[in-house]
């Protein structure tokens, strides 16, 4: 690598680094200043719908405990500084430590958001090269036909619908529950579908681009068959929108983990996410928004880290601003 090359990779690793900074503190900020402009009675949070019967003493206390007594701008600047350590505070509803109930929660959604990722790259990377190799048209037709499937159906019809034929009709899944890797398999396909629906879109629209391109017409010319052509030259190609989308796809399984885990019974971040937006519980809310935040920012930046190993060219083209062509074969 030259000096020029090393340099440019430099910059755009801190580029992207001090991109990943500035949307994690926008994140909170915004968040922090939404679920404190909203309106409810943060009192009757903290004591159970009780403030009612508080004394003026009573409620100057509370509010001086839990620094409600303070400016806005005070609260955010302790509430940031706290954050940036790890601490969120106290949750209103249950009045533990906001940083352990998240944490506790985080390893039963991992388990079914992971493994639904797996099942989506699967599905949607089968559907896409089996799409793209057909030799018939109409089955061709009929592949490309099930992505918008997979996103029109709702989450919670199809968990219903997979609880109703896999745990009751052929009882093989247990339908509620975080008993292991079994009862963590319905979930995950349910996240999984409208998941591997995007990315089948995406692949295989990138590779019926990258199959009419002229260096596959000179791969196929020096012989090649047509697996090596789609698999090594158009491939290589076409997964570089899809995973521009990986953001997009782990938002879409952190969000559908709150249906999913409320229709499967599991508990997760979904189902604290659930409970405390129905109890306006801020300070959970909060750190469930910087969690989010935190998968996100460091998706994408694992994705922007990833461009320059596929194409090393992106390093160079973005800082020239220059668009960027299809990898010919050889490259």
């Amino acid at each position: 690598m030259s000096n020029e090359q090393g340099s440019g990779l430099a910059r755009y690793v801190l580029g992207r680094l001090a991109q990943a900074a500035f949307v994690l503190w926008a994140a909170y900020t915004l968040s922090f200043l939404i679920l404190w402009s909203l309106p409810g009675n943060i009192i009757a949070n903290i004591t159970g719908g009780q403030a009612t019967d508080l004394t003026k003493e009573q409620i100057s206390k509370i509010e001086s405990t839990w620094g409600l007594d303070d400016p806005l701008w005070l609260r955010y600047l302790n509430s940031l500084g706290r954050a940036l350590h790890g601490d969120f505070g106290i949750s209103f509803a249950t009045q533990q430590p906001v940083s352990r109930l998240v944490a506790q929660s985080i390893p039963p959604t991992v388990a079914i958001a992971g493994l639904g990722f797996l099942f989506a790259l699967v599905f949607g990377v089968g559907i896409a090269l089996a799409a793209t190799r057909a030799r018939w048209r109409w089955l061709s037709g009929l592949l490309l036909a099930l992505p918008p499937l997979g996103v029109a159906i709702p989450s919670f019809w199809l968990g219903l619908l997979l609880i109703q034929f896999f745990s009751f009709a052929i009882p093989i899944f247990p339908s509620t529950g975080n008993d292991g890797f079994v009862s963590a398999v319905l979930p995950a396909i349910t996240l999984a579908v409208p998941t591997s629906a995007l990315i089948a879109q995406l692949l295989a629209s990138g590779l019926q681009q990258a199959l009419a391109q002229p260096y596959a017409d000179t791969a196929r010319a020096k012989g090649a068959s047509a697996s090596r052509v789609q698999l090594r030259h158009a491939f290589r190609n076409a997964v570089l929108p899809a995973l521009t989308v990986s953001g997009l796809v782990v938002g879409g399984l952190l969000a559908g983990s709150v249906v999913t885990e409320t229709v499967f019974s599991r508990n997760g971040i979904g189902r604290v996410t659930a409970s405390a937006v129905s109890a306006q519980d801020v300070p959970v809310v909060q750190a469930v928004v910087v969690f989010a935040s935190v998968v996100f920012v460091l998706v994408n930046l694992i994705v922007d880290l990833v461009y320059p190993l596929l194409d090393p060219r992106i390093v160079t083209v973005r800082r020239r601003r220059l668009p960027v062509t299809p990898i010919p074969e050889g490259v």
